[in-house]
């Protein structure tokens, strides 16, 4: 019923800089909290940043200052902007959304992206 499609990963060098896109699709009446979690090998899934429908953000301590969210709610849309990259920036980041879907009645779901991979080194 409702899709995430991530993108924007890839390779940098540290210091650099990356802008991740996710796009919510399907029978969506609106996106409540969205956001963007990572996982490092080895290492247990993160919660990186948050907004609300409203804007409100929250983000994980190692990448404040470093990393902005932000959405744009007519195109069910969030984004990553990561600068200043680090190696230990290093994993699989994935968006996930709390969604009204479209059912009768609507339901409040939380769905996954597939995740894409960003690796920082030189």
């Amino acid at each position: 019923q409702v899709r995430l499609v991530e993108s924007g990963g890839g390779l940098v060098q540290p210091g650099g800089s990356l802008r991740l896109s996710c796009a919510a699709s399907g029978s969506i009446l609106r996106s409540e909290t969205m956001g963007w979690y990572r996982q490092a090998p080895g290492k247990q899934r993160e919660l990186v940043a948050s907004i609300s429908t409203g804007g409100i953000t929250n983000y994980a301590n190692s990448v404040k200052g470093r990393f902005t969210i932000s959405r744009d709610n007519a195109k069910n849309m969030v984004y990553l902007q990561m600068n200043s990259l680090k190696p230990e920036d290093t994993a699989v980041y994935s968006c996930n959304a709390d969604v009204w879907v479209a059912t009768t009645p609507p339901r409040l779901n939380n769905y996954w992206g597939q995740g894409t991979q960003v690796t920082v080194s030189s």
